[in-house]
């Protein structure tokens, strides 16, 4: 258990300087994409002005968990201002903005153990120049992770430009996955309602679309910061980019849509089983009237006859009980057909 937890620490706590993982991309180079560590990255960034047109860029992924973190990027990285201050204003929506010569994004991405919670939901911040790309989160993510083996597994991007697209397309991906399995969950649920298993499917229905709200309340902004950004990208920015990058943002708007219509389907059933239990109630108050009608007369006359006081009629009546008791089955009837002819 130990060795399991080493291991979780190596790969998600990052290095000295916070550094998770580091990869320079070169497809010049022998080796399209090569691991390097925080020295590595130090090294290679101060030479980066001597590269000239070679199409070089690294990559850089931080846990900003690290006290280090933020200070390397400081020291090594020269990232703008506006990166810095979008990491400490704490506004989580989505947005991709264009600070001096390189894009700042932000974006909203699901935990690596994600369990159909909304609180699941932690905040990606990015900085993509040229030359150099910087990804930073507080909790493991499940695009980033999906990038990451996608790396390793020989995927090499020809730029910084498709390298986010890569990561956007990631994030559609698990969204996808996400509403896969949302839709499994209520077909499950609508199959069990309309078998008339009612058990707490309110709530799991409730969980399922405060997830979907808070998704789309987060991600609803991208498409349209993107389309912004692409009216006007970075002179850096090649055109066939600028295109891959058009269409990760209409993959978000097909997600987004799906997202709506699984909102309106939860509605609908939660509306469903609203009124199911509404229509289980009214018939449980029904019950409980009937029989208080019903139990009325009986207990009318025996408060009546229970008083200890004289001139009790039928007191000296040999057959005094079964008067009464015929008397008091004769106005249950009556109140019995009056309650069901109601109900009809």
């Amino acid at each position: 258990m130990s060795a399991f937890h080493d291991l979780a620490a190596q790969s998600y706590g990052g290095d000295e300087a916070g550094l998770i993982c580091g990869y320079l991309f070169d497809a010049a180079a022998p080796e399209p994409a090569r691991a390097i560590d925080s020295a590595q990255a130090a090294a290679w960034l101060a030479d980066a002005g001597q590269l000239g047109d070679s199409n070089a860029y690294v990559w850089l992924h931080f846990n900003l968990s690290h006290a280090h973190a933020e200070r390397w990027l400081v020291r090594h990285a020269a990232l703008s201002d506006t990166f810095y201050e979008t990491l400490h204003e704490g506004l989580p929506s989505t947005r991709i903005e264009r600070a001096d010569d390189s894009l700042i994004a932000v974006i909203n991405d699901v935990h690596f153990e994600f369990s159909f919670e909304p609180s699941d939901i932690s905040t990606l911040w990015i900085s993509v120049g040229p030359r150099l790309v910087v990804t930073a989160r507080t909790k493991p993510l499940r695009s980033v992770d999906a990038l990451r083996t996608a790396v390793k597994a020989g995927e090499a991007p020809r730029s910084s430009t498709e390298l986010l697209e890569h990561l956007l397309r990631a994030q559609a991906d698990v969204l996808v996955k996400i509403v896969r399995g949302v839709t499994s969950r209520i077909d499950r649920i609508e199959d069990e309602l309309l078998a008339g298993r009612l058990d707490h499917k309110r709530a799991r229905l409730g969980v399922l679309r405060r997830l979907l709200v808070r998704l789309q309340r987060l991600l609803a902004p991208e498409p349209a910061a993107l389309f912004r950004l692409l009216q006007g990208p970075p002179a850096w920015m090649a055109e066939p980019d600028v295109q891959e990058l058009r269409g990760s943002t209409e993959e978000f708007s097909v997600v987004l849509r799906d997202m709506q219509a699984l909102q309106e389907r939860i509605k609908l059933l939660q509306e469903e089983i609203a009124a199911n239990v509404n229509e289980d109630n009214n018939r449980s108050l029904f019950v409980l009237t009937v029989v208080t009608v019903l139990a009325l007369p009986i207990n009318i006359l025996a408060g009546l006859f229970g008083m200890n006081v004289g001139g009790i009629p039928l007191a000296e009546h040999k057959h005094g009980f079964w008067i009464v008791v015929a008397i008091v089955a004769t106005f249950t009837a009556v109140a019995a057909w009056t309650a069901f002819r109601k109900k009809r």
